[in-house]
């Protein structure tokens, strides 16, 4: 029996996915290589926009995940003039965005799934697919099986032909700093010569993100707690007071993603089209986004994988995918540096910002919902 769609990975990506499709009438199951409930120990903390709100709203698990509301936004540059400040009120809407656990979001998007009854394989390695005109074969460890579709929902990219990269020599330390006062829902973005530093509000502490170079991101790990919140504080500056510091891990930092995210009876979503550096926090959003235009994209479809069905979802998400690519990939090359002009022209970018109330809210939206902002 051939099935519609099979979805590869069992992450928030994946069943989210599986969920969306499920609203519109698009019968799909999960395979995923890691036990049923392994996304539940993910201890990331994600950055949702007001948009994936929305979407993970109409999905009905919204209720059910522990967020934290970003009511205000800073962003600034060390060592240098110029500052911004968004806020939901401007926007009109209750938060600009929500910071929650990734172990928080793939409970709740559990629990729908089993809700709903969606089938849910787990220690299922794929090992092989092979797509032809009317149907793509895929052999797995649970078995062989005929699909119209597979989405690629997790996991990093492979080496595909057209794979594009770039390496940001960067490593991400991460952290949870505890602020002397109460945070009161404000995320900072403050750039540095090598890097931004990020404070996310999450419950009463911040989610911090760290950008340095590899070695100093080693170094930095390996110290005493009191040591690493002293170098913490001067980077950021006064601005927050730091009164702990607590767990840490790293990560490199790089872009690479495919130039095109699908082929014959295949497309790609989440980390196995795109990894992009965590600056403005866009990965999981646009997942979010290109998981609900593909359901949609899919709705009524006699066949989910048909070439022109495909093609049309390529299209209608290449503004929205190659425009936050763009973005991301901007930030870090503009603001990672020490360059004397490029950092009075930032200073004076942020000025502008701060004086142009529609400029500030354009960037503000197009960071809430993606390119239909636009």
């Amino acid at each position: 029996m051939t099935k519609s769609v099979v979805i590869v990975g069992g992450g928030p990506v994946g069943m989210s996915l599986a969920l969306a499709l499920h609203k519109q009438g698009v019968a799909a199951e999960i395979h995923d290589l890691r036990p049923r409930g392994a996304a539940a120990g993910d201890q990331r903390i994600l950055a949702l926009s007001h948009g994936s709100m929305q979407i993970l709203s109409a999905l009905g698990v919204w209720s059910q995940i522990k967020a934290t509301p970003i009511t205000n936004i800073h962003v600034s540059q060390r060592g240098a003039a110029g500052r911004t400040r968004i806020s939901a009120q401007e926007e009109q809407v209750e938060a600009l965005g929500y910071v929650a656990s990734s172990s928080s979001i793939a409970m709740a998007l559990d629990h729908a799934l089993k809700e709903a009854g969606i089938c849910f394989h787990g220690e299922s390695r794929l090992l092989d697919a092979t797509p032809d005109d009317a149907a793509i074969t895929l052999k797995l460890s649970s078995g062989d099986l005929q699909t119209r579709l597979v989405a690629y929902a997790e996991g990093k990219i492979g080496e595909a032909a057209e794979v594009v990269e770039r390496d940001y020599d960067q490593h991400a330390l991460i952290c949870r700093l505890t602020p002397a006062r109460p945070h009161q829902g404000t995320a900072w973005e403050r750039f540095t010569s090598h890097g931004p530093f990020a404070l996310l509000p999450f419950e009463n502490d911040y989610a911090a993100v760290y950008v340095c170079k590899p070695t100093d991101a080693e170094r930095l790990k390996a110290m005493p707690d009191a040591e690493l919140l002293a170098h913490l504080q001067q980077e950021f500056g006064p601005r927050v007071q730091f009164s702990a510091v607590q767990g840490r891990f790293i990560y490199p930092l790089g872009l690479r993603y495919r130039a095109q995210p699908t082929a014959q009876r295949q497309v790609w979503l989440g980390n196995a089209a795109q990894t992009l550096h965590p600056v403005a926090g866009q990965g999981f959003n646009l997942a979010l986004r290109d998981c609900m235009a593909l359901a949609h994209g899919l709705s009524d479809a006699a066949d989910p994988g048909a070439p022109e069905l495909l093609a049309r979802y390529a299209a209608n998400r290449k503004l929205d995918r190659s425009g936050t690519i763009a973005i991301t990939d901007s930030l870090i090359r503009v603001f990672s540096n020490d360059d004397f002009l490029l950092k009075h022209a930032r200073g004076a970018a942020l000025i502008a910002l701060d004086m142009l109330p529609p400029l500030r809210s354009f960037l503000a939206r197009r960071m809430m919902f993606g390119a239909r902002a636009w």
